[in-house]
């Protein structure tokens, strides 16, 4: 594996003057006088073109034989030179990308540059292919991956299918109404081979705008849109009911204690009750009594408690489910 070659900076590319530095002395000019020469244009794209244009195309055999020096021989310099000499080929696929992203080119070509050092990594030169054939589908993987992870907040192409219809669905409307045809959802469902409903639904995606939460409701309001998101909280009453139910609960289990004697009263404190219960084999030693005896009285204890709050309750339904398992 190689370490992602530094390009001559070729990603950052640095802002430069035409002015030529001159070892002459100049008599300084007055303060007050200001420089009226045109400031120098400042461009990336065109920067970058001039950059990457130093680097010289490679022959066929050039290139299979920097393809088997690498991968026999981990030759990182023989990487280099490969993808130097096919960062042209990022730059004309990243422009064809450009009706899907139209903020800023170098992030394609930024991304397409990583896809093309994955593609020199992952290349078999005995299978009889060319590199800039191979690279092209990395290098369109990283840069649709880029502009679907980037279109909006919200991701909205998440499956296969999904990216698929990102990208064909603007291109059949276009063609088709270059074509002087209505692009319908169902003739373009018919088209793509796509369900209608997700047309519709990647339709609305790519239509729709993005709206922050905590943006207000209209100028000078306090109130924002997450106000009106439901609560995950219980409403009041339900917490009220609630609250009610537990007393009661708590209320009759402590009556039921007071019935309780011996084994059966321990069990039920120390097992039942209790938030970090006791084990079977510590009562049992208690009462020298095997864990057998212990589980079969609890588990009597169990159903002579179910059977009190079943009298005791009129609506035992109404009680959480959480609060008591017997």
């Amino acid at each position: 594996m190689f370490k992602k070659p530094k390009i001559k900076k070729i990603l950052t590319v640095r802002r430069e003057t035409s002015a030529e530095v001159s070892t002459d002395y100049e008599e300084p000019r007055p303060a007050n006088i200001q420089d009226r020469r045109p400031p120098v244009s400042f461009d990336p794209f065109r920067l970058y073109l001039e950059e990457i244009k130093r680097y010289p195309l490679l022959s066929r055999d050039d290139e299979r034989d920097l393809t088997i020096r690498y991968r026999e021989k981990g030759d990182i310099e023989a990487a280099y030179k490969l993808v130097t000499a096919n960062l042209r080929l990022v730059v004309k696929i990243a422009m064809g990308f450009q009706r899907y992203w139209m903020q800023n080119l170098m992030d394609l070509i930024q991304e397409g540059n990583i896809g093309l050092m994955k593609a020199a990594k992952k290349f078999d030169p005995y299978r009889g292919y060319k590199f800039s054939y191979y690279a092209s589908f990395w290098i369109k993987a990283y840069i649709m991956k880029f502009i679907m992870d980037n279109w909006k907040l919200v991701k909205i192409g998440t499956t296969q299918a999904q990216r698929k219809l990102f990208f064909n669905l603007r291109k059949e409307q276009e063609r088709l109404e270059a074509e002087g045809i209505e692009a319908s959802r169902t003739l373009l469902s018919h088209r793509l081979d796509v369900k209608e409903s997700e047309i519709i639904e990647m339709d609305q995606r790519l239509n729709s705008g993005e709206i922050s939460l905590d943006s207000p409701l209209k100028e000078g309001s306090e109130d924002t849109r997450k106000s009106f998101l439901p609560s995950n909280e219980l409403a009041v009453d339900d917490r009220i009911a609630d609250q009610e139910a537990k007393a009661i609960l708590h209320d009759k289990l402590m009556l039921f204690k007071g019935q309780l004697k011996d084994k059966e009263a321990v069990i039920f404190e120390k097992r039942l009750l209790a938030e970090d219960p006791v084990t079977l084999h510590g009562i049992g030693e208690k009462f020298g009594i095997s864990r057998e005896r212990v589980r079969q009285i609890e588990s009597r204890l169990k159903k002579k408690l179910k059977i009190y709050l079943e009298e005791e309750i009129a609506d035992i339904g109404l009680l959480h489910e959480s609060m008591i398992e017997i």
